[in-house]
């Protein structure tokens, strides 16, 4: 269903406020979950675990995805290696994909190397579960490396922690500030659609989708005015997740599946491109 004017007009606003509440230091305005009354929380917190439970208990990690992805074809590379590192929680990790080539970081890495020619050194820092908050540490952790390119994906976990949204965009500019200010470009996918997952019941799907839709589109501006390159993921794949869940979900019906993997990568990997001024066709960079 098609939103209408007024419904958009509200949801930018409060996407308007909580980009400026984020700016101020992410004080004074309450998140949507943490706004709404005790009988609703309640509600939302029930149908949470049930959620949780029809989901299962996790019984694989991501693939380890750190090491070289040389051009395709066996081509001698052009030049020194290109550094990309991943952060964020268990989607950029990979969760739900069967190897490392059909990670969200391996595919742009493959895809990296292909258009530039280079071998490309992955390094992923992202952990299953983590928020907003978890951010800053991963940062320490990529900073020696000197990367030239750094993908994140978050969001998902600071929605179902009930996380301000404010603070999680106040925390996610921060890190985009401290990787530019080292000269690392960044690429961030924002936060997807939670009201695709299945196992989420209603009403809680609709306040997930929401809530997501709406820390997502904060994000976006966030990154977008800090020096970072936002993606969009809910607004361009939320519709295919919900059309075919069974393809584009893994088999816990919560992490994307390989295919859903592949469409994140699909538009994630332009950008970063572009962070390199490079595009899918164009000769190889430099050595540098």
């Amino acid at each position: 269903m098609t939103p209408d004017v007024a419904s958009l007009a509200a949801r930018d606003e409060r996407v308007r406020r909580i980009v400026i509440a984020a700016a101020k230091g992410g004080g004074g305005l309450l998140g949507v979950g943490t706004a709404l009354a005790g009988a609703a929380i309640g509600v939302l917190a029930i149908q949470a675990r049930l959620a949780r439970r029809a989901i299962g208990t996790r019984r694989s990690a991501a693939p380890y995805v750190d090491g070289r992805y040389p051009p395709p074809g066996g081509q001698p590379p052009h030049g020194t290696s290109l550094r990309l590192v991943v952060l964020g929680d268990s989607g950029a990790a990979g969760l739900g994909a069967d190897h490392r080539d059909t990670t969200p970081g391996g595919v742009i890495a493959a895809g990296l190397a292909a258009a530039s020619g280079r071998t490309v050194s992955l390094t992923s820092v992202a952990v299953i579960g983590a928020r907003s908050a978890d951010l800053a540490a991963q940062v320490d952790r990529i900073l020696p490396l000197r990367p030239h390119v750094a993908v994140i994906m978050i969001g998902a976990n600071d929605v179902t922690h009930l996380v301000r949204p404010q603070e999680s965009v106040r925390l996610l500019v921060a890190t985009v500030r401290r990787l530019r200010d080292s000269g690392t470009e960044v690429v961030v996918g924002t936060c997807p659609d939670l009201g695709t997952v299945r196992p989420i019941a209603t009403p809680l799907r609709q306040m997930a989708r929401r809530m997501s839709r709406e820390l997502a589109a904060a994000q976006y501006i966030g990154v977008r005015d800090n020096g970072g390159r936002p993606v969009a993921l809910a607004e361009l794949l939320g519709h295919r997740f919900d059309d075919e869940p069974d393809m584009f979900f893994s088999a816990d019906r919560f992490h994307p599946s390989v295919t859903g993997y592949a469409a994140c990568a699909d538009e994630l990997l332009p950008e970063v491109l572009a962070a390199l001024g490079l595009e899918r066709d164009t000769p190889a960079l430099p050595s540098s």
